[in-house]
Order: structure tokens, then sequence, then C-alpha cells
């Protein structure tokens, strides 16, 4: 009889670079809460639990579809009515696109790992903002390509460097990265530097992934498709039922591929990845022509309810000694920075903040920038007497950290 082995099942080396921070800490989380200590969760971009609420339109719409029989496999590329309502959406943003150039995801993050598995393989590189959202570098990790990270400058507001991107541009070069509106900075974009970004895409062809998944919570007002700067570039656009319409449980989400034919492989290669899931997000795809279609009065009041809190968040961190934070101007992250003493990381801030005080962030350095220079991401979407309180909390915390020795 062959004798039993108790060794660890071995994984695959690749799983070792692949790190999604924003969910990784919550385990130390739990750790606290097990401790008995209450949690307040500021560290995961969702606003259901905050008191927003879904359009009742949009669950009017899954719940037709559901009783009327929509429960089936749903096609790999998602349904007709879908398509066209994201090509509606697209084209009122300023990018042409048509039905069969549309694919219907589990939300943005679905999309991004479509079009990043079609593009790159091992050895590639991936032109990636940081900080940066850490689907991209878990995504990369997973398929064996490179990030490769281009600054954005928190003294200009959080622009991408493009002088920078430029500077990093190689013939193993395979796709841009743009975030924009931005997580987790919560920034938005000058015009001028997106125009400059799609212009290093074209040039050097290869595709812009255009991260747009916040484009209707801008502040002042949604603002338009990168595409629409050339609607001829070789832009692919993501976006989602997730955040401006409330809905993140659905994984409603669509990417759009540009006009032009030199993004027809990668179109292709998208879809046949697609293949592999069976199908798309099924009933839940009604609620896409529901939302996009239909009534989107939710989103001023949900804008100016942002709006109120960011002003809040930007003014109260201000006035802690030692962090400083630029204002947001879209979405509900902020990303403040603490002054750390010499030898501390940023790690070691959010934890000791987690441990001593219930406040759960990120720290900058999962979302690639580095342990020292002491950033970390703020989710402001609690209501604002709540906010008052964990930052008054923030800032008695931050003042005995940074005494210590």
């Amino acid at each position: 009889m062959t004798a039993r082995t108790t060794h660890p099942i071995r994984v695959a080396r690749r799983i070792s670079g692949f790190v999604y921070a924003i969910r990784n800490i919550v385990t130390e989380a739990r750790k606290v809460e097990a401790s008995g200590r209450n949690v307040r969760y500021l560290n995961i971009g969702d606003p259901i639990p905050f008191g927003f609420n879904t359009p009742p339109h949009l669950i009017e719409a899954v719940e037709r579809a559901m009783r009327s029989g929509q429960n089936g496999y749903a096609p790999s590329v998602g349904i007709l009515p879908a398509r066209e309502a994201v090509v509606d959406e697209c084209l009122r943003r300023g990018m042409p696109a048509s039905p069969d150039r549309v694919v219907i995801t589990s939300g943005t993050s679905e999309g991004i790992e479509l079009a990043l598995t079609a593009l790159a393989q091992e050895g590639d590189d991936v032109l990636v903002p940081v900080p940066t959202y850490p689907l991209y570098t878990a995504v990369l990790a997973k398929i064996g390509a490179r990030p490769v990270f281009y600054r954005t400058d928190p003294a200009r507001g959080w622009l991408p460097d493009v002088d920078h991107v430029r500077s990093l541009i190689t013939p193993s070069t395979r796709a841009l990265v743009v975030i924009d509106p931005n997580n987790p900075t919560g920034a938005t974009y000058a015009e001028e530097i997106r125009r400059q970004l799609v212009e290093l895409a074209d040039r050097h062809n290869f595709p812009l992934l255009a991260d747009e998944v916040y484009a209707d919570l801008a502040y002042d007002g949604p603002v338009p498709a990168l595409a629409a700067v050339n609607p001829d570039a070789p832009v692919i656009s993501f976006s989602s039922l997730s955040k401006a319409y409330l809905a993140p449980g659905w994984r409603a989400g669509w990417m759009a591929v540009g006009r032009t034919d030199r993004l027809d492989e990668v179109l292709g290669a998208s879809r046949k990845v697609a293949d592999g899931r069976l199908c798309s997000t099924g009933p839940m795809e009604y609620a896409i022509v529901a939302a996009l279609n239909g009534d989107r009065s939710h989103q001023q009041a949900f804008r100016a309810a942002l709006r109120e809190r960011a002003q809040l968040t930007t003014r109260r961190l201000n006035m802690i000694p030692g962090i400083t934070s630029v204002a947001p101007t879209a979405a509900f992250y902020a990303m403040p920075r603490v002054s750390l003493p010499p030898g501390r990381t940023d790690e070691e801030y959010v934890l000791a903040l987690l441990r001593e005080t219930g406040i759960l962030c990120v720290y900058g350095s999962g979302f690639g920038t580095r342990p020292e220079d002491g950033f970390f991401r703020v989710v402001f979407l609690a209501p604002l007497d709540e906010l008052s309180v964990i930052y008054d909390d923030i800032d008695r915390f931050t003042r005995e950290f940074l005494a210590r020795r």
C-alpha cells in the first residue's frame, strides 16, 4: 500500500504576484472585529452599504426579465438590446460605435481582463498609471506580462506626466491604461492631457484602454469619452452599471472597441476569450437598457452628495498636521499623504490606524506607490456626520503616530 503523504499541494508560481490590496486588507479587519472592536470600512467603493439605492426602474427591468423567462444562457457577447444601448451611450459621449464591436461583460473588471488577455503575453509591457487600480497589476501578474508604471503628479491634481509615458514606450509595449475619472485619486484629466495620451497610442499603434466607469460621476457633470478626441485612434472603452447606476453586485458592464480596423484582431480575440465563460450576465443585461436609455435623475443627486463629501474630506484631512490631500473632482475617493518618520511605511500606518481606531483604509503601496511615501486611499461614501467623526479619530491617531519614536 502506498504511504500517504501530507505535503501541502503546490500552487502556480504566478499566484505569488497576484495581489489585490483592497480585498487583502479585509483579512486584518476581520481579526480586529473578532477582538470586539467595530470596524468602519473605508476601503471598498460600494455605495450600497452607505444608503445609496439602486434606481427602481433598473430593478423592475431585471425583475421583468426574470419573470418572463430570460434565465437561460445569454449570448456570449451580450443581448442585442444591451449592446445597442451601449452604442447609443458611446455616441452621446462622442465615440462612434456599432453593436458588433460591443461585448457585455461581468463588470468593468472582466472587460479589462478580456482585453489584457487578448493583448499581452509573457514578457510584454503594459503602461499603467501610478497610483493605479490594483486589478491591472493582478491581471498582468496572472498572464505573465509586466506593468510599467507612469507617473501621475499630486502637485498637478494627479495629472499624468505625458513626457514620462512617452519615455517608457518600447517595442514591447502592448497597451496604455488610462483611468479617467480616476480611481484611486478622484482626479479628472484636462482635455490637453487626454489628447496627448490618445495621440501616443495612435502614433505608436497600441491600444489605449480607457477605464471610464466613473465618467458620469465627475462633480461638474459627465465627461466625454476618451475616444472622442480621435474616433479613429485605437481606443477600447470600459464601463458598467456598478458606480453611476448604483448596482455593483449585478456585474453588468461592457467594453466598446473603437471603429479602427487596427483593433479587429483584438476584438476577435476578446470575443473568443469571452466565449469560454459560456454567457454574459443574463437578466442583469436588461438593466443596461433601462439605465442607458432611461431616467438618470438619481445621478445629479448622487454627484451633489459626493461633492459635499469630497469638500469635507479635503478640508478635514488637510487640517491634520502631517497630512496633505489633493481635492478630488470625481467619484468617491481621496488619496491623502501622511509624512511618515524615516523607516516607517504606509502599510504600518494603515494597519495601526485599523487596530487602534477600527478605521479601515488601503495603503498606497497597494496601488503602486512607494511604501515610504505615505499615501493611503479613503472611500468617503459614509454620511457626513459619520465622516466627521472618522476624521476626528484619524486626526487624534495621526498626531500620536507621528509622535512615536
